[in-house]
């Protein structure tokens, strides 16, 4: 076990709260399985080095701040600085049917909604998942009633700006017939080592519209995931942008729970030079007619890596599964690296499912094309990378976040010019 694992499992300690039997569970079963080597397929290509000899360090004093900025956008705000709920939940103005409160703050009918949640949708055995687990202080739980719809957008933001060891948890269910749009949205740049685990149980002809912006950087260090449970005629509608960082590990599960529920998902992650960005997706199809659409993109700056797992499960009685799978990737220099691995693992034989990766590098051609009608390389290498992501920032549901991300993408990709 690493150095840092233990001072995590020292320091963490147990409420007696609603929640304190799942987190004791995940207590006992990080000490029994311990840290996960090289060895462990889903960690071959992403090393944990700097986080096992790393030394827990606690945030001192955290200044609230505002969220980032995004014009036109109608939004209900979360800010959590250095792992602390900077927000007053009380304070928020939230509509009729609609919960937003900290786990310490729940009636008993409140904690019964969220123990359904915390813990029941993400996989068992993700280390850092566990760690999240008895590690996390002020966990979050929004819940949307029966046939609500919920108008404003809630984003959570998890701003870092210290050296220091932060955890964030939130449970959101989203009832039957309701609808919500969540923004998941991580930024900064410090020597640091964070974990944001979120869960959604969306209910019977539910819709979520869902986005997560990892959008760490510099000596950064987070691991997260999003992981959804569908049931009947549920929805879901996904966008994914990633930065790399130091290290950066998103996970997401997607578990069809009911018949014909429908899930959508597009991510896009752009590495600068020296950067790591590791994707792993999770699809499991446990029952018939359900559907899934996933699709990845990757640009890759010089001697950056990216890791992309995609895979997706076709149980037994799931018949009538539609699913597709597609990665492509584009480098920007030999020296830079994609390991990609798209995996389709069927049980069912009345299925159709496809799956594809593809690696290539920047058009040549193209490139000189527009160098010799007096574009300069740098407005060139934007032009290339926008063409290669387009079709999936065109398909971002929201106007004021497509509008948003366009001049952030633009400037990411000034930050990846190979030189």
């Amino acid at each position: 076990m690493s150095q840092w694992l233990n001072q995590v499992i020292e320091h963490a300690s147990v409420p007696s709260d609603f929640l304190a039997t799942v987190r004791q569970q995940s207590r006992e079963t990080l000490q029994q399985q311990g840290w996960p080597g090289r060895r462990a397929e889903s960690w071959r290509f992403t090393p944990l080095t700097s986080v096992a000899k790393r030394e827990v360090k606690s945030a001192t004093d955290v200044t609230a701040q505002h969220a980032p900025e995004i014009d036109g956008l109608n939004a209900i705000e979360l800010v959590f600085v250095d792992g602390k709920l900077t927000t007053d939940c009380d304070k928020l103005e939230v509509p009729d049917g609609v919960l937003i409160a900290t786990f310490d703050n729940l009636s008993e009918a409140e904690q019964q909604r969220a123990a359904k949640v915390f813990g029941q949708v993400k996989p068992e055995h993700h280390v850092f998942g566990l760690v999240n687990d008895v590690a996390s202080e002020q966990g979050v739980f929004i819940d949307v009633a029966d046939n609500v719809t919920l108008e404003k957008v809630i984003r959570i933001t998890n701003l870092v700006s210290q050296d220091v060891d932060a955890h964030t948890r939130v449970a959101v269910n989203i009832g039957e017939n309701a609808s919500a749009r969540i923004v998941e949205h991580a930024q900064g740049d410090t020597p640091s080592m964070t974990t944001a685990f979120v869960e959604y149980m969306i209910g019977d002809n539910a819709h979520l519209e869902h986005y997560r912006f990892a959008l760490m950087a510099g000596q950064a260090k987070q691991i997260g995931g999003s992981h959804f449970a569908l049931h009947n005629g549920s929805t879901l509608n996904s966008t994914i942008v990633g930065y790399g960082s130091e290290l950066s590990r998103l996970d997401v599960d997607i578990i069809h729970r009911g018949e014909h529920a429908d899930a959508k998902m597009n991510a896009v992650y752009l590495l600068a030079q020296g950067e790591l960005f590791d994707l792993h997706s999770n699809i499991e199809h446990t029952q018939p007619n359900g559907t899934t659409e996933e699709n990845a993109r990757g640009i890759i700056g010089d001697n950056a890596r990216a890791v992309f797992n995609g895979r997706i499960h076709i149980h037994r009685d799931a018949q009538k599964t539609l699913a597709e799978l597609n990665n492509r990737n584009l480098l920007l220099s030999r020296k830079g690296l994609i390991n990609t691995k798209p995996e389709l693992e069927i049980y069912a034989d009345d299925v159709k499912c496809a799956h594809g990766a593809t690696v290539a590098e920047i058009d040549e051609e193209a490139l000189y094309y527009l160098l010799t009608r007096g574009i300069s390389r740098s407005k060139a290498l934007v032009i290339l990378n926008f063409g290669f992501i387009q079709e999936l920032v065109n398909q971002v549901p929201d106007d004021a976040i497509r509008e948003w991300l366009l001049p952030k993408l633009s400037e990411r990709f000034t930050r990846m010019e190979v030189k």
